[in-house]
């Protein structure tokens, strides 16, 4: 009797105790229903529920090749999703989504005694795809030991909500367009464009089986990164969709035994495909979105769903980025090479001491007050640390100092691909855009010989004929201190007349002067500002020798006259933005200028004798070295102390400007034979035209040919290139007295 009696009591305390354990849980999850812990979204707010939208960049072909967003995310109808994607996410993550209402209570039971009572850590959570619907949706809050129950309460409430208000096909669509995939995405449009480089329609059962699996853990299943524990995962995807019947056994295996072949494509600002176009763009649409104040609702750039259609050509802008990686990969190994010890970018410079001391680590430790010894020596420990090269990481032990130098010897580049009608086809800034911000293509730098063809377009239009001769003789000018102008590695030219053809074809620094010089100055500067250059030019002789600065972009426009009937374009890269249900919200019409900047005589003998400096001049490694066979025009140029290296390429329907170059302007290359513009400039597109010619979709570029000069023209071009000095006038001519005079061409 007293040991019922006991035992009585005990149960009556064990009843006692889980009916205040019950009551407590009662009571905290009305804690949650009432919003105690955060309010719960209305039927009202899930009725209207919108998930965010990427915008994404197209390219002229309508490619995608961006996005700008928060969360990677492009929402498609489910119709749109494979059924395959629909049966592996079903038989995956929720088995019984059919059949439940939003809690799946059997399932919450199986996890309960697996995990709790037998401690099996493979049980799973539990929960039903739209209770994962309402987690995707509604972020956590942080309640410390409380979050997880919190959380998981809330998302029950949701579920059985949204299950009330949709159905279940709205449901699955909302999910797949929600979830978290590999690759920093939202929504399996996002996972299949970013993982796959497709949209989700074309995936195949592997594929769609391989993002399925990826829910499980985005990080450590990602197919990218980790294929072997992606596939694994994909398997076991496979597995599950043969277990509920959704695949036979034969299919089951024949899919298992697929390769994981992914076509990795990077949307993120810092990588990827054009990522100094796409901040250049992201500028301009920021702008763009505040300016549209007139719409019902003011469009966000990062989640309104955007679809901004540009001039980009997206495959020429892949295959000018490769030639620019590989041209620069290796003219970087010849600058330093050159350099050798004493190089201008080391640790024991002036150069380098101040860009540390502007550094954030520098400037840390300093406003700690720490000593300059001190604060050297802490920068010269060295650490694990990855380092970028061209685009590509690499791990080495470097310290902060170490890390400096190493980008500071970098040399960089901007590269721009323009039609003649303006359109810009391939934006190239730099070298690395997540270590190299500033964007190379709108900045300024000497021109050196590329402003030449300006030069002689107007001496042209003042009367000059290719075939006058003009002597090369060095001429010292008096009203100009004594500045006497060269021509670089010229053999004695004292006695040669070079035919205005052959100066050009040649780059003879000399002539160019005396041509400046009979044309005048202002005849110079107007022609410019007539192909739309709004820089400011130096109003001085050396104006003939590039001594201008104006940006890659400035100097495309103007070279499309000599293939645009003699006017120049304004570049341009804006076609249209739709919203995201593809309604045209503006279309942009290129701006067009009215007037020739030349006469199409001149347009043509220009364009013939930049044809000659491929054939005979300063760009014939076009020919000789990468063996092009196109119709080419064009012109190298290379600044004082080789700072700066140039080439325009000009093809009948496309003009490619580069320049190569160290950003900080003390540094130089420091040999002409590496640094000037045919040796460091000219590969890029050269390299890129051998790409285009092994691509039939650029067969429109590359095949086209120049049309046939007039009659007229070719006559005023036919002439010998040079012509020397008589007997008589090299007889009573001092050929060590250097000749003197004062210039003339300042005034029209």
């Amino acid at each position: 009797m007293k040991i019922n009696k006991k035992l009585s009591t005990v149960l009556k305390k064990i009843g006692m105790l889980f009916a205040i354990f019950l009551g407590l849980i009662c009571l905290f999850i009305g804690t949650v229903y009432f919003g105690l812990w955060g309010a719960l979204p209305s039927k009202k707010e899930l009725k209207e529920l919108s998930l965010y939208r990427a915008s994404e960049i197209y390219d002229i072909n309508n490619e995608l090749i961006g996005k700008f967003y928060i969360q990677n995310r492009q929402p498609i109808p489910l119709d749109s999703v494979p059924s395959h994607v629909i049966d592996a996410v079903i038989a995956t993550e929720d088995a019984r989504f059919f059949e439940h209402s939003g809690i799946d209570t059997r399932s919450l039971f199986r996890v309960a005694i697996k995990s709790i009572l037998l401690q099996d850590k493979s049980a799973g959570g539990g929960s039903t795809l739209t209770q994962q619907l309402a987690k995707n949706l509604f972020k956590r809050g942080n309640f410390n030991i409380f979050t997880l129950p919190v959380a998981k309460c809330k998302e029950m409430f949701i579920a059985k909500r949204l299950e009330s208000i949709y159905e279940k096909d709205k449901i699955l669509e909302l999910y797949l367009n929600s979830a978290p995939f590999s690759g920093n995405t939202n929504g399996i449009e996002s996972a299949s464009r970013k993982i796959f480089n497709k949209p989700t329609q074309q995936l195949t059962t592997s594929e769609g089986a391989t993002l399925i699996g990826t829910l499980k853990a985005t990080t450590f299943y990602n197919p990218y990164k980790y294929p072997e524990r992606s596939t694994k995962r994909r398997n076991v995807v496979l597995q599950q969709m043969h277990k509920y019947k959704y695949l036979t056994e034969d299919a089951m295996l024949q899919f298992q035994k697929d390769s994981l072949v992914t076509d990795f494509a990077r949307f993120d600002e810092e990588n990827g495909l054009a990522p100094y176009f796409r901040e250049k763009l992201r500028q301009r649409m920021l702008v763009w979105c505040k300016e549209n104040t007139n719409l019902l609702k003011q469009p966000n750039l990062y989640t309104s769903g955007l679809k901004i259609y540009t001039t980009i050509d997206k495959k020429m802008q892949e295959y000018a980025e490769a030639a620019t990686r590989e041209h620069l990969q290796k003219l970087q190994q010849q600058f330093e090479d050159e350099y050798g010890s004493k190089k201008p970018w080391g640790q024991k410079t002036d150069l380098f001491k101040n860009k540390l001391k502007t550094t954030q680590e520098y400037i840390r430790l300093k406003g700690k007050g720490y000593a300059e010894a001190v604060i050297l020596d802490s920068l010269s420990v060295k650490r694990k640390m990855n380092v970028s090269s061209f685009g590509k990481q690499k791990k080495v032990r470097f310290s902060t100092m170490d890390s400096l130098e190493f980008y500071l010897k970098s040399l960089n580049t901007g590269t721009l691909a323009l039609a003649p009608d303006g359109a810009i086809k391939t934006w190239v800034g730099g070298v690395d855009f997540e270590n190299f911000k500033y964007d190379h293509i709108q900045s300024k730098r000497q021109v050196g010989s590329t402003f030449k063809p300006i030069v002689y377009a107007a001496a042209l239009e003042n009367g000059m004929q290719p075939c006058d001769y003009i002597s090369a003789r060095e001429v010292a000018y008096e009203n100009l201190d004594n500045w006497t102008p060269s021509n670089s590695g010229k053999k004695d030219e004292k006695y040669i007349n070079y035919s205005v053809k052959e100066a050009l074809t040649q780059s003879i620094n000399t002539v160019s002067v005396k041509i400046i010089e009979e044309t005048g100055i202002p005849k110079v500067v107007a022609l410019s500002k007539k192909l739309n250059i709004t820089s400011k030019l130096p109003e001085v002789p050396s104006l003939a020798l590039g001594t201008a600065e104006l940006s890659v972009l400035e100097m495309a426009g103007a070279y499309t006259a000599f293939i645009n009937e003699s006017k120049a374009s304004i570049p341009y890269y804006l076609v249209k933005i739709e919203n995201a249900q593809g309604k045209v919200l503006e279309e942009f019409e290129p701006e067009k200028t009215k007037n020739e900047a030349f006469s199409e005589t001149t347009r043509q003998q220009m364009l013939a004798m930049m044809q000659n400096v491929v054939s005979k001049g300063t760009a014939k490694r076009l020919r000789a070295n990468y063996g092009l066979k196109n119709d080419l025009a064009g012109k190298t140029g290379t600044t004082q102390s080789n700072k700066d290296a140039w080439f325009v390429g000009v093809t009948p329907n496309l003009i490619t400007v580069t320049w190569v170059g160290h950003d900080d302007h003390r540094i130089g290359f420091k040999s002409t034979r590496v640094g000037q513009g045919a040796n460091a400039a000219l590969p890029i597109t050269a390299k890129l035209l051998q790409k285009m010619n092994n691509d039939r979709r650029f067969d429109t570029i590359t095949k086209a040919t120049f049309p046939k000069p007039s009659d007229k023209v070719l006559a005023s071009l036919d002439c010998e290139p040079t012509k020397r000095d008589g007997f008589l006038k090299r007889l009573f001519t001092n050929p060590d007295k250097k000749k003197t005079k004062n210039f003339k061409g300042k005034k029209n």
